[in-house]
């Protein structure tokens, strides 16, 4: 079966370099303004081809649990049934992203699941067509299928390129998980952010509307982003816990994790405008 391994899909994390938080529609939903970034932090995913339909999911981190709820065995399945596809796959997960940190790990995971299978299985669909497939799953997984850093908006699916500035971020992990559907139920978020076009809000100074909301009431958040702001003008990342600093040297960004506190987890990237996803893919 070796034939039929196919290794280290990276599914990476992302970054929201700001979140606008401009209303609130019928359906419940937020309409939204953000601006995507990936960073070179991934998780990492293999596929083994199987002749019969079935589909499993293997990980390194008893906290995913591999059921019929997991996003990966969605996705795959939501593309097994799209496509009328008769193969499964075995799936491997090395899990280094945190859950429930703002990071899109799920969503990313989901997203390198349709488009490596996508090429594995010779299903044929088009990016448009997975991204209709990913949006299903999450509002995040059409940037992360797509692959390239986005403006975006509605609930995050309308997608414009863009070529921020590839920063170097320390990004911190508070030891806590924020639940992002509590903080858009919140009645406390604000949501009259008015809309801006692309060039304003790129050429203004940028913020979370998410983040005064969660810092008070996440101790650990309020505590990440007072100490990093001391080094690197610092956010957070859609609804948390992750927060982040910019630096333009990859040396800054690795002195100030130096002098991190015991009791404060982090880790240094480089902000990415193409996703190492679309490497991996032209790879085959």
């Amino acid at each position: 079966m070796t034939a039929h391994l196919s290794l280290g899909w990276p599914a990476p994390a992302k970054l929201n370099l700001f979140l606008h938080v401009n209303g609130r529609r019928a359906d419940g939903y937020h309409e939204l303004q953000t601006l995507f970034q990936f960073i070179d932090y991934c998780d990492y995913l293999d596929f083994k081809l199987m002749d019969g339909a079935a589909l499993k999911l293997h990980s390194n981190l008893g906290g995913v649990v591999a059921d019929n709820d997991n996003l990966i065995l969605r996705a795959a399945k939501s593309l097994q049934q799209a496509t009328g596809y008769p193969g499964g796959a075995e799936i491997w997960l090395d899990k280094r992203l945190p859950m429930g940190g703002g990071l899109g790990g799920g969503s990313s995971d989901a997203a390198t699941t349709l488009v490596a299978l996508n090429a594995l299985w010779d299903t044929g669909l088009s990016n448009a067509e997975l991204a209709e497939l990913g949006l299903k799953l999450g509002a995040d997984v059409p940037v992360f299928i797509n692959g390239l850093a986005a403006f975006a908006e509605g609930v995050g699916e309308r997608l414009q390129p863009v070529s921020p500035p590839r920063s170097w971020y320390l990004v911190l992990v508070p030891d806590v998980h924020v639940s992002t559907q509590a903080v858009f139920q919140d009645p406390a978020l604000p949501r009259a952010t008015p809309k801006l076009d692309i060039d304003t809000l790129m050429s203004s100074s940028w913020s979370n509307d998410c983040q005064k909301l969660v810092a008070e009431k996440y101790p650990q958040v309020a505590k990440a982003l007072a100490w990093l702001v001391e080094y690197a003008p610092s956010r957070m990342t859609g609804t948390g816990a992750c927060v982040f600093g910019e630096f333009e040297q990859a040396q800054q960004a690795q002195a100030a994790l130096a002098k991190l506190p015991p009791d404060l987890q982090g880790f240094v990237a480089q902000g990415m405008n193409s996703s190492p996803l679309l490497a991996r893919l032209a790879q085959l």
